[in-house]
């Protein structure tokens, strides 16, 4: 590569409550407002509806145990891409940087930015959804690209208002409603609800609603002191997002007819108009607003870690690895924002993350498998930090996980395919550029 490199600087430390601030950011986005109107197709129970959230977060939480473990022993910045080659070595390593680094963060981000187009139509009425999804997308990038300590700062700004808004609904939720003939105490016919296939189906969501619980891995190598910070970070972030999704799903069936949410997707809208009045639609699509913003921010600062990471290692890459002077990878988060601004354009964000699912999921159980993969071959190994409940927390892990992955291959078989055959693609990949890596170095050698 010739030139002369771009200035570059270390990123600042990232403090504890920034990033415990990113995983709670990263979590709640789109889901939790919307996922409920389909769960309650199948399962009537107050009790059970709730417990499905509750075991979602239990999951979630035993997913962070062994993610700290993993990344406290190795503190890289790039989540599964270093940890995959840690565990496993760089071939399936450079396969999970290849999803995340295309469109594993991209796709989320396109759809992050539309609902916030979408939702906006609420406040601003006639403003067409896709230009505001992409001025908002090209605001939040172009605060990541000043790196510094301002980003950070804005970053925990608008997650405490997110915090905020949403403790404001519940509360105002809990104080109007109250008239639904619903119960959140057990009930007699409660376990045929909750061991029936509807339950287990409504899981995969609630999961995917989750998701984004290991995203202070993707930046433990900026952590001041990642043994300490990382795993307070992952365990309070996720912690204080499964409180806030069991009581905002409380305050759906608490104010809402269920006949209502039955198979709609604007459920918080729905809730609003019960809790606000006629003007609860925009109070709420103001909140969902103000709550994407930092959202989007988190997967605008998480995801170009991987490249980075990549960039460092792969010679073809270098350009990504390049920061500005304020630590800011510029080269990386263009190209994050511009393949999510191309889904935005082409409408086709949905149906990739439809096929990168089962991917980024098989990354996921690879990864916690990893942990006790390094347990039994690499006891010598230190463990700043150990997973909380081994073996019995990565094993429930492990073993939701891989009924999302056969559902999901029941289900949506072709998606599951593109998304193999993506994953194939990332091994070819790497394949090819360490051959062409290898002849360069035998050329140099003559």
């Amino acid at each position: 590569m010739t030139g002369d490199p771009m200035p570059s600087g270390p990123p600042p430390a990232v403090s504890t409550l920034a990033a415990t601030a990113l995983v709670v950011a990263d979590m709640v986005g789109i889901g939790v407002f919307t996922s409920l109107g389909f769960q309650v197709s199948d399962i009537q129970s107050g009790f059970a509806l709730l417990l499905l959230w509750f075991i979602g977060g239990i999951v979630a939480l035993c997913g962070a145990f062994s993610y700290a473990e993993l990344a406290a022993m190795f503190p890289r910045s790039s989540g599964e891409y270093n940890l995959l080659t840690r565990a496993y070595g760089p071939a399936i390593g450079f396969m999970a940087g290849w999803l995340s680094a295309t469109v594993g963060f991209s796709a989320p981000v396109a759809l992050a930015a539309m609902a916030f187009g979408q939702y906006a139509e609420a406040i601003l009425p006639g403003v067409p959804p896709l230009p505001l999804g992409l001025a908002v997308l090209w605001a939040v990038t172009a605060i990541r690209l000043r790196g510094g300590r301002r980003g950070e700062a804005i970053q925990v700004g608008f997650t405490l208002l997110k915090l905020a808004l949403i403790a404001a609904f519940i509360v105002a939720g809990f104080a109007t409603g109250g008239d639904q003939p619903i119960s959140f105490t057990p009930r007699a016919f409660d376990p045929g609800q909750i061991f029936s296939a509807g339950f287990a189906v409504s899981l995969v969501f609630v999961m995917y609603a989750y998701s984004g619980w290991n995203a202070a891995t993707y930046i433990v190598g900026d952590l001041a002191d990642p043994p300490y910070s990382l795993p307070r970070a992952l365990f309070v972030g996720t912690g204080l997002v499964v409180v806030l999704y069991v009581a905002l799903n409380a305050v759906f069936l608490y104010t809402t007819p269920l006949a209502e949410l039955a198979g709609q997707v604007d459920v918080a809208l729905i809730a609003g108009r019960h809790v606000f009045g006629e003007t609860g639609g925009r109070l709420v699509g103001a909140l969902i607003c103000a709550g994407l913003i930092p959202s989007l921010g988190a997967l605008m600062w998480i995801g170009p870690s991987v490249t980075v990471a990549m960039g460092e290692d792969v010679p073809l890459l270098r350009l990504f690895a390049r920061r500005s002077r304020t630590g800011a990878p510029v080269a990386a988060i263009l190209l994050q924002a511009g393949i999510a601004s191309l889904l935005l354009l082409t409408r086709s964000f949905e149906a990739v993350l439809d096929f990168i699912q089962f991917g980024l999921t098989v990354c996921a159980f690879l990864t916690v498998l990893g942990l006790i993969k390094l347990r039994i071959t690499r006891p010598d190994l230190p463990r700043p930090c150990r997973a909380w409940g081994y073996p019995v927390t990565p094993l429930i892990f492990l073993a939701v996980t891989l009924f999302m992955l056969v559902h999901l291959v029941a289900v949506r078989p072709l998606q599951s395919l593109a998304g193999l055959l993506m994953m194939l693609a990332g091994l070819l990949l790497y394949g090819v550029t360490t051959a062409r890596a290898r002849n360069a170095a035998d050329r140099s050698q003559r």
